[in-house]
């Protein structure tokens, strides 16, 4: 069938006709990013009826009954919803896996009334499959296994902003991306306003990037908060949780406004060898009418500049009023007192557009009525000497000198980054580029400051949020949801939760209770589906071991994806292992900290110094983070003894770690 499509994509291609070539080249990316299993289930319903259920809809030409139903269709939808309790109709429910277009693996469900008691999940043979396999270094969607619970969120059709919180492993990075499929499946104005992914890092953007062009959907703009705001070299470091506080907005907006001076005296204003005077009420007048237009500072500067030049404009007019020329150019009224006007009167009257004409035999005239007005305008405008003036009374600016003006430091940070968009927005820098609907993953890392440059590109406020408190490693991330949300949205917005962790074994999952309970007794971890028959271990070394001992085990290392997390000894391990820098997620193994791990999962997991990560200032979210990677085995190093939260973990002894080879090691105890 795709292969179908291609021939008439291409038959249907005229040449110069560039509007059909890029309508069909989007086509085929399309079909070709959905091929890898395009068809992956069937419903057999109860009424005879078969339903076909794949990435995207496709019809036989003539019919209207679908060949493939669109799994965002609501004819999907007991796909993933039927059980035996409660079956919408449908007698067995089939799961297909392919390899290319070769079937390798069929898992029926017969949902019978009759039959035992009801499953908690959907599909239990696939979903454990999925969840078992070994790890790639890029998300895979779950298209084929999604669960009743995130179904419900993924066809959520709120339209504000609706917040997933979920632990470890329940799949909300993956619940929001379904959820952005369907959204763009259902309100096709979507695909005109555009939407944006926000993620924490380049490597989990890069680690996302399949699973939305492999659900049918490519036009999706992807950027980390620094990459909305462009042109910027984010080099520096430091701490972020001041200047990601709301009221950070009031003092750059108070900066803003302090470069409008006004002059408490008259000024003296210069202007083509004259002295024009302009008063100080008068400047006064002139910046409250720019501000009551609303415009950001630049726009409302030219305001400003527009009354002033008004006001030296009429002043000159005014001047000139009274003054009647001869036919020969003298003046019968005014001028200079030898009846003749002054050479600077005669610069200024070319300036504004009159050239004195002594042949000229018209009889007397008015000197006023041979000014052009907004000539005299543009003029004065011009005049270095005016300019300086209007430069000094509301000078144009730069949303990077407003910034460096509050924080007098070398390079930018990333926590800069909002600053200098806020800035940008209050001066007229913003470009103004919006979606609309924006998903925002690992949400609770955003400060307030944050936020604000969010909403400003998505004025609809319809959003898909997705995130876990007890993750938090910023200071300026979020405690609560509503303080975030409600000064933007004030009750538009909506909590929904995932309660199922679908990675993480339980044999992790008890080894991190220690760590969620001492720091989080006031909150439920996800509960685990499944055993990985793994129990975590630790093991201690001497400081000065601790590089050979990780490079040992790194050595090992020989099935799925081991990552390897560490926060001090980030670059000495990466330089001892010879990795790239940044991280490469598709490797064997990968260095990361645990800012970089977070959204992401890997086969097997190693912890190094986990004093040095609990170390920081939310070191215990970090070092929940670094547990909760694995979907089969976790290994810690500790140099000196373990913190207290992991005492409890299985310690294993130097002669065993030579022979550890993660993912599969067993440890022994002490």
């Amino acid at each position: 069938m795709v292969d179908a499509r291609r021939e008439r994509a291409a038959h249907g291609m005229k040449a110069g006709d560039e509007e059909a070539k890029a309508f069909w080249g989007e086509e085929l990316g399309r079909l070709a990013a959905v091929e890898d299993g395009l068809c992956f289930g069937r419903l057999d319903m109860r009424d005879g009826r078969r339903i076909y259920v794949g990435r995207l809809g496709l019809f036989r030409d003539g019919q209207d009954e679908p060949l493939l139903v669109d799994w965002r269709a609501a004819a999907a939808r007991p796909f993933y919803t039927a059980t035996m309790a409660k079956a919408d109709g449908v007698r067995r429910r089939r799961r297909i896996t392919t390899r290319g277009r070769t079937v390798t693996a069929v898992d029926d469900e017969l949902l019978d009334r009759d039959a035992a008691s009801d499953s908690e999940l959907v599909g239990e043979a696939a979903l454990m499959a999925a969840l078992t396999a070994d790890r790639t270094g890029r998300m895979h969607d779950i298209v084929t296994t999604l669960q009743a619970e995130q179904d419900a969120i993924v066809r959520d059709d709120y339209a504000g902003v609706l917040v997933v919180q979920g632990g470890p492993g329940t799949g909300k990075t993956a619940v929001a991306l379904h959820r952005l499929a369907y959204l763009l499946y259902t309100r096709a104005h979507l695909r005109t306003r555009g939407v944006l992914v926000i993620g924490p890092s380049r490597v989990f953007l890069d680690y996302i990037g399949q699973v939305l062009p492999g659900l049918g959907e490519q036009a999706v703009v992807t950027a980390t908060i620094a990459g909305l705001y462009p042109g910027v070299q984010v080099n520096g470091t430091g701490p972020a949780e001041d200047k990601g506080r709301a009221d950070m907005a009031d003092k750059i907006a108070a900066v803003v406004r302090s470069r409008v001076r006004v002059p408490e005296e008259s000024l003296k204003v210069h202007f083509e060898q004259q002295v024009l005077r302009l008063e100080s009420d008068d400047c006064r007048r002139a910046v409250a009418a720019a501000r009551r237009t609303g415009l950001p500072h630049n726009q409302a500067r030219l305001v400003c500049h527009q009354h002033v030049v008004e006001l030296l404009a009429q002043g000159l007019v005014n001047g000139m009023e009274n003054v009647v020329l001869t036919e020969t150019g003298e003046s019968l009224d005014g001028g200079s007192a030898d009846g003749r006007l002054s050479a600077a009167d005669l610069r200024a009257l070319a300036a504004a557009g009159v050239v004195l004409d002594p042949d000229q035999d018209d009889g007397p005239r008015r000197l006023a009525d041979e000014i052009d007005p907004a000539q005299l305008r543009a003029a004065l405008l011009a005049d270095p000497g005016v300019a300086e003036v209007l430069d000094d009374l509301w000078p144009a600016l730069t949303a990077a000198e407003v910034v460096a003006e509050m924080l007098p430091a070398g390079e930018w940070t990333a926590a800069d980054i909002p600053l200098l968009d806020e800035a940008s927005a209050l001066i007229g820098e913003f470009d103004g580029t919006t979606y609309g609907h924006v998903v925002v993953d690992e949400a609770q890392e955003l400060s307030a400051m944050a936020w604000r440059m969010l909403m400003r590109r998505c004025p609809t406020k319809s959003m898909t949020v997705v995130g876990d408190l007890a993750q938090t490693s910023d200071l300026a991330g979020a405690v609560s949801w509503g303080d975030m949300l409600r000064p933007h949205v004030s009750d538009r917005w909506r909590l929904a939760e995932l309660t199922v962790n679908y990675r993480t074994p339980t044999e992790i999952m008890d080894a991190a209770a220690d760590l969620f309970a001492a720091h989080h007794a006031d909150r439920r971890p996800p509960r685990s589906v499944r055993s990985a028959g793994e129990e975590p271990w630790r093991l201690e070394c001497r400081p000065a071991e601790l590089l050979d001992v990780v490079a040992g085990l790194a050595a090992q290392h020989t099935r799925g994806q081991l990552a390897i997390i560490a926060k001090a000894h980030h670059r000495e391990i990466t330089a001892a292992l010879s990795l790239p820098t940044p991280a490469d997620v598709t490797a064997p193994v990968v260095v990361l900290t645990p800012g970089e791990a977070k959204g992401l999962e890997f086969d097997a997991v190693l912890i190094v110094d986990p004093a040095g990560i609990l170390a920081g200032p939310l070191g215990h979210n970090d070092l929940y983070v670094a547990m909760t990677r694995a979907t089969q085995q976790l290994g810690i190093v500790h140099p000196g003894p373990p913190p207290a939260e992991l005492a409890r973990i299985h310690q294993i002894r130097m002669s065993h770690a030579r022979h550890t080879c993660l993912p599969a090691a067993r440890p022994d105890r002490m």
